[in-house]
């Protein structure tokens, strides 16, 4: 069974995606939108992705704040993943990303990944973050 992760952002979606057999999650993409409300161009990216790699479910990071409670982008981010869930079909899971990002940059600088090219990188690291949490959380 294969999962989708996203990392819903202002301007980029972090997309990974597991092997077949849910154990990995790997790094696949990063959707970038020129305007944080325009998503029509984003939704059709995560349906050609969905249908590509033959997927059953999708996990959408949730941010939280530190003290778990939820703020703003905790509310754009269920919306977002309610649309993807409908556009799709498919059950979308929302799990904690808290940290996320902060473990994918340190991951990109150990990796020697020089600072102005992170950009590139950090929201599909991110991605694959939350999704291989999701996927070892399964495994308990």
């Amino acid at each position: 069974m294969r999962l989708l992760g996203l990392d819903f952002g202002e301007k980029y979606v972090g997309v990974a995606v597991s092997d077949e057999l849910g154990l990995t999650g790997q790094p696949l993409e990063s959707i970038q939108r020129k305007d944080a409300g325009k998503l029509r161009k984003t939704y059709a990216r995560i349906e050609e992705i969905v249908k590509e790699y033959d997927v059953e479910k999708i996990v959408v990071g949730l941010p939280k704040n530190m003290d778990d409670t939820e703020g703003t982008s905790a509310a754009i981010c269920r919306e977002f993943a309610e649309n993807v869930g409908r556009r799709t079909g498919l059950p979308v899971v929302l799990w904690d990303e808290r940290l996320s990002s902060v473990s994918a940059g340190r991951i990109l600088e150990e990796s020697g990944i020089r600072r102005e090219d992170r950009k590139d990188y950090i929201d599909k690291i991110a991605a694959s973050i939350i999704l291989q949490h999701y996927l070892d959380h399964l495994k308990k």
